[in-house]
């Protein structure tokens, strides 16, 4: 089969470690492009839920496929959400072609493009949009905030908050949830100056160009892989919302290599590809 070459795709969302992760489609999906960077902008691996000793087979080849890509080129970018809780030492790492961050600014053709997971707005005693006022560094304090907030929950004993799931369960007040998001979202991006902003965590794939009286910007949000089953690809200077339902692809298919390869030679690859790259450190820009 051949893969559709793309300069950028995201995925968002995925919860692999859950019953609702759709991981041989997403599977299919990932062994059917290309891309020269792969974001994944959150809750990739769902940490909430590994207490269930819940993580099979299937799961584990979407793990080794993000893996075989990074060792092959591609560039992965893993930006951390809510459900993923690494800890705070994995922030702004790297492990060769994969990297470690709460968010990413990319300048893709002249315009300037913001990803982050979305999870630091689910505080619900707080309105981010006057922190938005402090540019990077509310940012920050809106993810310090956030750690605080659901360290007081666990400590009392209760659920941590999510946003995401509030939509879930309470389905009349979910428009008003996306709306409050997307509105406070687009503001901050907006105060920020960034021409593009791309986030996830409500699992609400969205496209829109947006004009409010603070300016213009481009709102995108890949979505989700345990029930829309969407991704963001760019290329050619635009994105598009990718939708696997529409797509013809099987979610048995799979590179080859990868069913020979285990997920300790593809570290192996990483890390060749490391010693390469520090080697010959010259690298031609994507765009």
């Amino acid at each position: 089969m051949k893969k559709r070459k793309l300069e950028i795709a995201v995925i968002s969302d995925v919860h692999l470690g859950t019953y609702d992760s759709y991981a041989d489609e997403l599977l299919a999906y990932l062994c059917s492009i290309q891309p020269k960077i792969l974001v994944l902008n959150g809750d990739i691996v769902d940490i909430w839920q590994f207490k269930k000793s819940y993580f099979p087979t299937s799961h584990l080849n979407v793990i080794k496929k993000i893996v075989s890509m990074a060792s092959k080129g591609t560039e992965v970018y893993y930006i951390m959400g809510n459900h993923d809780e690494a800890p705070k030492t994995f922030a702004n790492i790297s492990l060769g072609n994969i990297k470690f961050s709460r968010k990413l600014v990319l300048n893709l053709n002249g315009k300037k493009m913001w990803f982050f997971h979305g999870d630091v707005f689910d505080i619900p005693w707080i309105n981010g949009r006057w922190i938005a006022q402090l540019g990077s560094f509310g940012f920050g304090l809106l993810v310090t905030i956030n750690k605080l907030n659901n360290w007081f929950l666990k400590r009392l004993g209760r659920e941590k908050y999510s946003l995401a799931n509030k939509i879930k369960k309470d389905e009349k007040k979910s428009e008003k949830y996306i709306s409050n998001f997307e509105d406070t979202v687009i503001d901050v991006a907006i105060q920020n100056r960034f021409d593009c902003v791309i986030c996830g965590h409500i699992h609400k794939p969205k496209k829109a160009l947006v004009e409010n009286s603070a300016g213009t910007i481009t709102y995108l949000n890949s979505g989700d892989w345990v029930e829309n089953l969407t991704a963001l690809e760019y290329s050619l200077k635009r994105w598009k919302m990718y939708h696997y339902k529409n797509d013809k692809l099987s979610p048995f298919f799979m590179d080859e290599a990868l069913k020979e390869m285990n997920i300790e030679q593809l570290m192996a690859s990483i890390e060749l590809k490391e010693v390469e790259k520090n080697i010959h450190p010259h690298k031609p820009k994507l765009f």
